[in-house]
Order: structure tokens, then sequence, then C-alpha cells
């Protein structure tokens, strides 16, 4: 029977093909990207699961915001009954997309989804439409079977996923978190590898830091009447590179297997040559193992800036742009990563490995509410690019992992 409904499914793909496309034509921008929202894609998925799969249960929980024209997020979750109620499978995708920027870099319309080469191109067509439309089209092959699912499957389309989260999963759950239990597989297809053999399960804490140095500005060619912020800045970039001798434990579930403390951004100071700055601004972006708290990662930049102060005779400001400490991981041993690894290695034919990254996704927001959940996926990691592209191939192959996931015992 699992060949026939691995057949049915094969079968779907130009179906797939055409609700990508149609997807992709209805953007689905917060309102803080320029966009109205997600609810016109809202309301088309619901009606096209009603009439492809049919809808036993319906929960809609919309998060108000003035800010889009229906003043509000939508966030729709959809119950199938199986064999058992007391666990539920949960693939929680979202609908918001990122824009799609300069659109000189793309080689057609981003909102017109194209074929080429096995591939589909358009916005949000990998993040997050590929597993949506995967998972979708799992649960309509069961449906067309009459194949009970050997728990209830629960599809959980989400708002704001790109802008933080406020009105997406962090509002249905702190609503509705009666909905999840503790022994459920809560699965977040946000997140994945070309083969599909691995499954994120950890993330680092992510601390993102701005550093305003004020000295005082002058000719070039009088340095002794200044005080010159470039110098001090740059000596406290230096300085701050000790962080990686100080919080240097390893854990090799992460790649890279260490917490990682880099410089990033330079604000302009001066606009000519022959003026000492008075004033220069960095950023930090801060990736830290589970391991270390960010209050001791704080206190020793403070300490840091503080030497620097008394050493070129500076004020030092710290801002804190992101302050995320790390969820607690899921276990590499729950239900949930045990369960997707048989199906995926029983459907991809891969040896899956479980991970911990450097990046955030919105599986935290579960594992903050002692919830576990696993990120996975088939694809290739271009989310957020010009002519971001699916290999249509894996939709379809994910298609079989989530059916196969759905009728295990």
């Amino acid at each position: 029977m699992k060949e026939e409904l691995f057949t049915k499914i094969e079968s779907y793909k130009n179906e797939m093909i055409e609700l990508q496309k149609k997807i992709t034509s209805i953007p689905a921008l917060s309102p803080a990207n320029g966009g109205d929202g997600e609810l016109e894609r809202a309301q088309f998925l619901k009606e096209w699961i009603e009439d492809n799969i049919g809808i036993e249960q319906f929960i809609e929980i919309n998060a108000p915001d003035d800010r889009v024209p229906s003043g509000i997020r939508p966030n729709y979750i959809f119950l199938y009954s199986g064999k058992n109620n007391d666990r539920t499978i949960w693939i929680m995708t979202h609908m918001d997309i990122v824009p799609a920027g300069d659109l000189s870099k793309w080689s057609g319309d981003p909102f017109k989804a194209w074929q080429k080469d096995g591939k589909l191109y358009g916005r949000g067509v990998e993040d997050n439409q590929q597993e949506m439309v995967a998972s979708l089209f799992a649960l309509k092959a069961l449906k067309e079977f009459e194949i009970k699912p050997e728990y209830r499957v629960g599809i959980v389309l989400v708002s704001d996923e790109e802008t933080g989260s406020k009105y997406g999963i962090s509002y249905l759950l702190d609503k509705r978190a009666d909905l999840f239990k503790k022994d459920d597989l809560i699965i977040v297809p946000d997140a994945g590898s070309p083969n599909g053999s691995l499954i994120e399960v950890a993330e680092k804490s992510i601390l993102w830091l701005k550093f305003r140095i004020t000295g005082k500005q002058t000719h070039a060619s009088t340095p002794e009447l200044g005080i010159n912020a470039n110098r001090a800045a740059s000596n406290m970039i230096v300085k701050l590179d000790n962080l990686y001798k100080i919080f240097d434990k390893k854990d090799e579930l992460f790649e890279p297997p260490i917490s990682t403390f880099e410089p990033t951004k330079r604000e302009a100071n001066v606009p000519n040559v022959n003026t000492i700055p008075g004033e220069d601004v960095f950023y930090m972006d801060c990736r830290v193992l589970p391991d270390y708290s960010l209050s001791d990662i704080k206190e020793k930049v403070k300490q840091i800036a503080e030497k620097i102060e008394k050493k070129f005779s500076v004020k030092v400001e710290i801002s804190y742009i992101q302050e995320e400490e790390a969820a607690p991981p899921t276990p590499p041993d729950s239900a949930v990563v045990k369960k997707l690894s048989e199906s995926v290695e029983e459907v991809l034919k891969v040896k899956t490995k479980v991970i911990g990254i450097g990046g955030g996704t919105v599986a935290a927001e579960f594992r903050k509410r002692g919830l576990y959940a696993a990120v996975w996926a088939t694809q290739e990691e271009l989310a957020h690019e010009p002519d971001e592209y699916i290999i249509i191939d894996n939709m379809v192959k994910d298609a079989k992992v989530y059916a196969n996931l759905f009728t295990k015992e």
C-alpha cells in the first residue's frame, strides 16, 4: 500500500507545481517589509485545502495588527483525526515571505514562478512554500486512499515568521498553548540540507551589539588637538577577539562547534581623508553556545570597553540590537527526532544526522515552552536570494516523507 501511496504522490507533481505558482502570485509581505500582510494568501490556502483535502477541524487565531488593511495577521490550524488522537504530528510552515529585492538580479518576475531544468523559481518557493505544499499533498494522498493517519495530524500556517513571529507562532502559542502537548511530534520544515540528511535540534544564543565610540574630531595634521575615535574603535575590535579565548568551549553538535564573535557592519564616520573622526560606530554579531549565559558575554564586553575608555580617553556606548538566549535543545533521542529520522531514511535512503545551528528558527518558540521540535527539509538553502528556486523532485520526495511519517506507528 505504501508504494501505491508514493506513486499517487508522484502523480501530483504538476498539481504541486501549479499550487506553488498560485501561492507565489499572492505576495504575503509583512507591513514591516512594506506589505499588506498574509490574509489574502491565507484565505486562498484555506479554500484550496477545503476543495482538495477537506476540513475536519479548523482553528483561526488572528493577531490584531492595525498596520495592515484587514487589521489582522492570520494563523490557521487544520486538524485531521488519526487512529490515536492523544498525540498530534504537527507540520508548521509560514505564509509570509521577504521582499524580492533588486529585480535586476532576477531572471524573471519573482511573483510569477517559472520552471527550468527541473527547478521552480520564484520568491518564496523554498521559503517556505516547498514544505507547505509537500505536507498538504501528503495529507491529500492519505485522504484519497482513505488511510487513517496513525496519530492526529495538525497543519499549522502562520504569519510573521520573517519579521519576528510576534503576530505568528508566538501569538498562537500564547493564546492556544493547550493545543500542543509534550509528546506531540512537532516539525518546523524551515531549514535543511540538499540531501535531506540533517535534522536541526538546537540553536545558539544570539547577541548583536552596537558600539558608539566618541572622541574629538580635528584636522588630521593636528592629531594632538583631537581624540581619534577610529583608532580607539579599531583597538577595541582587536581586543574583542579575545572573546574567542575566554568563551572557548566546543560542542560538536554545532557547526562550527564553537561560539563566534564577529565584527560586522561599520558606519561611515568622516567623509574626507584629512579629518580625524570624533565618532566611530561598529557592530558585532555573536552566536554563543548554550553553555554560556549572554549576561556573562555582556559583562566581559563591558570590561573590555572600560579599558578602551581609560586607554584612549574616549566614551564607549554599548547598545544591544538583538538578544536571544538559546532555547533548550530538542533531545536527539526524542520521539519527534526518532520518527522523523526513520521516515527520512526509509524514503530518501540517506543516513540522518542531528545538528545545532548558529542561526535562529521559529522552532525555538516551541522549545522555550518545553515542547520538542525538529527542523528538517530537503532544500538547497536559497532563501532570501535572487532567483530563489527549489528542485521540484525534492518537493515530491518530501511529500513522501511526510506521508510515511503520518502512517508510522
